[in-house]
């Protein structure tokens, strides 16, 4: 029996010689092709990887699938950040993009993400069609399609994505304030992207895991606290103020202080907020999941600007960008894009732009963000993934389609179903429940209004589950 093939927040992923097989690959890839080739007009599709091992083969293979579908196929032959693929979509009016990439999965994953004519994830409709398509198959292999009988086009897309970044980021101001950083690309897709257009511009920037290595160093290529050991290392030897760090498609961002603090992606997106307003005067709107930190909330109510708040998904946030409804919009799973930009998440920016924050405003993130809690008060978000027995998912599941009015001796003031089950406490601090689409496991996010709430707040929010 074929293997069902479902197009999740972020495309398709599966562990490589298990389902993510050259036979599974065809069958994806024609499901794409055919969808492309059933809207009216001419299309081309540009294909594209990170660095993971066999990229360069299910890129060809996916090429050759294309043409054979009457569908134009544009490889890009070196690995690319997710963003920078996203902006080329847009740059050459493709009717879409094909990117093999497992993002910030371990090393024995793979995917495919498929990216629409905007360059922004492909939104559920899309990914339906897809799916339908592939089912359509049946359990019948798709044959291997013949060589091509002259080579496809290739693109380079990283001159052109450096340059919008050139017009996006205030980089003269970088280089006034002196400012070195230190740059993790953890061996992924960015690698001479952020550290070579911050030392054209004359900013001191030092690397880690700056070269290729498809096992990311046996671990996930994830920028989060734990896996930023030789960053801080790095940023202590050359007496660096900031750490920037970018994940294995470079979607999504991991931030470091001057005194070696990570920044949660919480704060960084409120901060980038705040600074926006600041400085580019962009006041049309602000957007973020439903599971993101309500300081954003707070923070659009003090500045009098229109809070968009979204299901988990970056897709639902590139719709805003789209629209210029929003000058910033985030995920407290690290991902973020900005007005005039590609809408789609763009670790490489954020890095860059919290670079400018930190050298414009002369004051480390930390400080920032206590600037920050002056405004409009403390916000203390933190999230964990709760396994569940079978028993207790099927339980949960009828669980969390209730109302209830408590919480952790708290009244429930207020219920919120834009995704999962959302609980506002009568003191402001609240809970998030989402289960995951598959596997057993239901992910918790909480946030309390004082530091010393939060583990409790959190601990309360977990027993729920079980009672």
């Amino acid at each position: 029996m074929a293997v069902e093939i479902r197009f999740g927040t972020s495309g398709w992923r599966a562990i490589v010689a298990e389902q993510f097989t050259l036979a599974n690959i065809r069958r994806a890839v024609t499901g794409i092709a055919k969808y492309v080739a059933s809207q009216p007009g001419e299309h081309s599709v540009l294909v594209g990887r990170d660095p993971r091992f066999l990229g360069e083969t299910f890129v060809a293979e996916a090429a050759k699938l294309l043409a054979s579908h009457g569908v134009r196929p544009v490889v890009i032959p070196e690995a690319a950040p997710t963003p920078a693929i996203a902006y080329a979509i847009r740059q050459r009016k493709a009717s879409g993009g094909i990117n093999f990439t497992a993002s910030h999965n371990p090393p024995e994953y793979n995917g495919i993400k498929f990216s629409t004519a905007d360059g922004a994830p492909a939104l559920p409709e899309v990914t339906k069609r897809i799916e339908a398509e592939i089912r359509s198959l049946g359990d019948r292999p798709v044959a291997p399609a013949p060589e091509p009988k002259e080579k496809f086009e290739e693109i380079d897309v990283k001159p052109d994505y450096l340059k919008r970044l050139g017009e996006l980021v205030d980089f003269p101001a970088i280089k006034k304030s002196g400012i070195k950083v230190v740059f993790d690309p953890f061996w992924g897709a960015a690698r001479g992207y952020s550290c070579h257009i911050l030392r054209e511009h004359g900013v001191e920037v030092a690397t880690v895991h700056d070269y290729r290595d498809v096992l990311f160093g046996g671990q996930a290529p994830e920028p989060d606290d734990h896996l930023l050991g030789d960053c801080k290392a790095k940023m202590k030897e050359t007496g660096s103020a900031l750490g920037i760090a970018t994940d294995g498609d470079a979607d999504r961002f991991g931030i470091v202080d001057r005194d070696g603090t990570f920044l949660q992606p919480n704060y960084i997106i409120a901060l980038l907020f705040d600074y926006l307003v600041e400085t580019r005067g962009w006041r049309n709107g602000v957007a973020k999941s439903v599971a993101t930190t309500n300081l954003v909330n707070a923070l659009a109510d003090h500045l009098k600007i229109p809070l968009y708040e979204t299901p988990v998904g970056f897709k639902f946030i590139g719709e805003l960008i789209n629209q210029d409804k929003i000058a910033i919009g985030g995920e407290e799973s690290a991902g973020l894009s900005i007005r005039g930009h590609v809408p789609e998440k763009d670790g490489v920016i954020a890095g860059l732009l919290v670079t400018e924050m930190v050298a414009v405003r002369g004051k480390a993130l930390g400080e920032q963000l206590q600037t920050l809690f002056g405004k409009v008060g403390e916000f203390y978000p933190q999230r964990e993934n709760f396994r569940l027995t079978p028993e207790v998912k099927e339980k949960f599941v009828e669980k969390i389609k209730s109302d209830p009015a408590t919480l952790s001796g708290r009244k429930v003031t207020k219920i919120v179903r834009t995704d999962g089950l959302k609980l506002i406490l009568d003191n402001g601090s609240w809970v998030c429940y989402r289960l995951s689409g598959t596997e057993p496991v239901v992910r918790v996010y909480s946030e309390a209004r004082r530091q010393d709430q939060s583990g409790p707040l959190g601990e309360a929010a977990k027993d729920w589950v079980l009672e």
